[in-house]
């Protein structure tokens, strides 16, 4: 797995994980850099945006846009090289790259829009509890500790029920699409909270 920077959100995880894609002149988009350990034991692959400068005879990139583990990419943002120069991509390029970070953002801001909803009292009485338990964190951490265990015990009953029932109501695609995850980590959601084997 080539290094690069990549965020998700706590909710969607890896099934919308975003980093900064790169686009070539020709419209292609490049490959890992391999960077050579020089010690005759291998190296390593990066595909960070910012090492894409043309140095080293390394590709130059021609754009940024945002990319996303589930297949979206977003909007190019072209890169300005009479203005960068010679100068730091990383420093130089750091606006265009900033604004792909807002477009994966508003990326899963509708993602998370199309999952199913959750009536509003149940949002509101699951925030006023994350304030709650924060709160508590400060005055006494263990008691906040035993807080959170609750919460995972309550979650782990309250999920047993849900998981058979939506294994009974949809089929994988239906529950993946109204969760906002890829079928394989819903698979292992259901799974976990219906106490099954996710090869089942």
């Amino acid at each position: 797995m080539a290094e690069r920077e990549s965020w998700t959100t706590d909710e969607f995880g890896s099934s919308h994980e975003g980093t900064v894609g790169v686009v070539l002149a020709d419209g292609t988009i490049p490959g890992p850099v391999f960077f050579d350990s020089g010690s005759g034991a291998g190296g390593r692959e990066v595909a960070q945006w910012s090492v894409y400068d043309g140095r080293f005879r390394r590709p130059r990139a021609h754009a940024l846009r945002a990319v996303c583990s589930c297949g979206w990419s977003g909007p190019e943002h072209p890169l300005d090289w009479e203005a960068i120069g010679e100068k730091d991509l990383e420093v130089h390029g750091d606006s265009e790259a900033d604004a792909c970070v807002r477009d994966w953002d508003h990326h899963t801001t509708v993602v998370e829009a199309t999952t199913v909803p959750l009536p509003e009292m149940i949002t509101g009485l699951l925030e006023r509890l994350e304030e709650e338990v924060d709160k508590l964190a400060k005055t006494s951490p263990v008691a906040a500790v035993r807080a959170a265990r609750r919460l995972e015990v309550t979650a782990e009953r309250l999920g047993y029920w849900a998981a058979h029932g939506t294994r009974h109501d949809l089929d994988t695609a239906q529950a993946a699409a109204a969760l906002g995850l890829d079928e394989t980590a819903t698979r292992k959601l259901l799974a976990r909270f219906g106490r099954w084997s996710p090869y089942a």
